[in-house]
């Protein structure tokens, strides 16, 4: 009986591990046991009620000897069990935590803003490898050492960069052993799938933002059927060459700074009403390359490449970050740069990201002379931000790093995923409006929600959103054709 049993439990093994297989995982993969998540109550008052967890799981499958590594998790059980349809899986930018996109969610009353988010769904935030709570990668390093541009402006200087970046690289790999080479996004995908087998769920439901569309994108390639629905916002697409992609972010970001500036200059709630505020800005960036302003008593100081390269993430969100946006520029007008030297997004590590980035993104340059022409387009198409946005930083801070980026974007229509819902704004500093087409070209059956406005994160701020996503969740219905919302002013 006994030898009976085994054999039936080592060929349901087998049937499994083969299913698993077609769906895109490798053998190492099948044949790794599901790991467990050790579940606890949450302690934290903005979490209460809520569920803790961690799970380890293997750094590479195919190769035993780097490891393991730990995911932390948090979990927000639906508010209505009886019509509880499943679990939502809660993803952040590149860097970023999603476990602290939570927290602030809750902060930002998600329970009474949420609708089917907080109702009919458990949500799931997993900090990705190497990111937040989940095993942060660590460096000594700075990304950016003294003396060093992302910038340059002579081939020495590139040359410093490159320097700088490589030392930087085997630093990171120093502290933070195997895992450094292995949070690629097919990497991190792959810890999702042991997170719906560790759930016992069939399948999953997506929500992005930017990084974390692709993310979901690549999830669904490498296994098919396993999610239910995708809740995209704010998309990016990969599918266009690195220049192009480049370009789209420079020309987004740029549009954004110029809406900024023509609102600010009109509004009373901003600080530098009644000015030129896009020429009071260039002058600020100007005098900040000559002499940087300090950051408090920090004894840190900001130039004016620092603030362009500050001023994306201050322009996210229109309804949040705009009004303190003007009011950190005339406090570095007046001499104090603290309040412009702190990014908007709390959730997010710039080290983590960059070390993402490097492993995801192919890059636009990889010589001094196609740097030089790449600023030449940027000084052209985003004259005030000058190209500073987060694709160029990432070009920059991967220079010289070792290996080859291995990002595998989607050759065809990923048939394996659900059609999705990608909610994109007109005028967003992180994404061009094009990309949500683009994304959806990838997504067979998808569908753009256009929202005319300057901010993401719409379902909790736009009720014309929350109202579509809702009914795409409960049953799949799509927006009517060219369907349109509008963030409340």
């Amino acid at each position: 009986m006994l030898v009976r049993t085994a054999a039936a439990v080592a060929g349901i093994t087998a049937v499994t591990a083969s299913l698993i297989v077609a769906n895109g995982a490798s053998a190492e993969e099948a044949s790794t046991p599901t790991p467990r998540i050790a579940w606890k109550d949450c302690n934290e008052p903005i979490f209460q009620g809520m569920d803790c967890g961690t799970m380890r799981v293997p750094i590479d499958p195919s190769r035993p000897s780097t490891g393991t590594t730990q995911l932390a998790l948090v979990r927000r059980p639906a508010d209505n069990q009886a019509e509880r349809i499943g679990t939502m899986l809660m993803n952040n930018g590149p860097g970023s935590s999603s476990i602290e996109q939570l927290r602030y969610a809750m902060i930002g009353q998600l329970d009474k803003l949420g609708g089917s988010f907080t109702k009919r769904f458990d949500l799931l935030a997993v900090d990705p490898r190497g990111v937040g709570h989940s095993s942060p990668l660590r460096c000594d390093v700075p990304l950016k050492g003294r003396g060093i541009t992302h910038f340059p402006a002579t081939e020495a200087e590139f040359n410093a960069l490159k320097a700088h970046n490589k030392a930087l690289a085997a630093n990171c790999r120093e502290k933070n052993g195997p895992l450094a080479d292995h949070v690629d996004m097919a990497s991190t995908a792959r810890d999702f799938e042991y997170v719906r087998r560790a759930l016992g769920e069939k399948q999953l439901h997506w929500y992005g933002i930017t990084y974390s569309n692709l993310l979901g994108r690549t999830y669904a390639k490498l296994y098919p059927g396993r999610l239910r629905s995708m809740v995209l916002d704010t998309a990016t697409n990969d599918g266009l060459p690195p220049v192009e992609r480049m370009a789209d972010e420079m020309r987004a970001a740029e549009d954004s700074f110029n809406r900024f500036a023509k609102w600010c200059g009109t509004s009373e709630s901003c600080a530098l009403n009644g000015q030129d505020v896009a020429a009071v800005y260039d002058q600020l960036v100007k005098k900040a390359n000559a002499e940087p302003i300090p950051i408090g008593t920090t004894g840190r100081f900001m130039n004016g490449e620092d603030i362009q390269t500050a001023t994306q993430g201050h322009l996210v969100m229109k309804l949040v970050t705009w009004g303190p946006f003007g009011k950190a520029l005339k406090q570095a007008i007046d001499g104090d740069a603290s309040l412009l030297s702190v990014d908007p997004d709390k959730t997010l590590d710039w080290t983590q990201a960059q070390i993402q980035a490097c492993q995801d993104m192919p890059p636009a340059a990889t010589n001094w002379r196609q740097y030089a022409n790449l600023k030449t387009m940027a000084d052209e198409i985003s004259p005030h931000l000058g190209g500073a946005v987060q694709s160029w930083t990432y070009m920059a801070g991967c220079l010289g790093w070792p290996g080859a980026a291995k990002h595998s974007p989607a050759s065809g229509p990923v048939n394996g995923a659900p059609p999705a819902l990608i909610l994109q704004s007109t005028h967003e500093s992180l994404a061009a409006y094009n990309s949500g087409f683009g994304l959806a070209a990838q997504l067979p059956g998808s569908q753009v929600l256009t929202n005319v406005g300057d901010d993401y994160t719409m379902y909790m701020i736009s009720p014309c959103v929350l109202e579509n996503v809702d009914r795409y969740l409960a049953d799949g219905t799509m927006p009517a054709p060219r369907a349109t919302c509008a963030t409340p002013s």
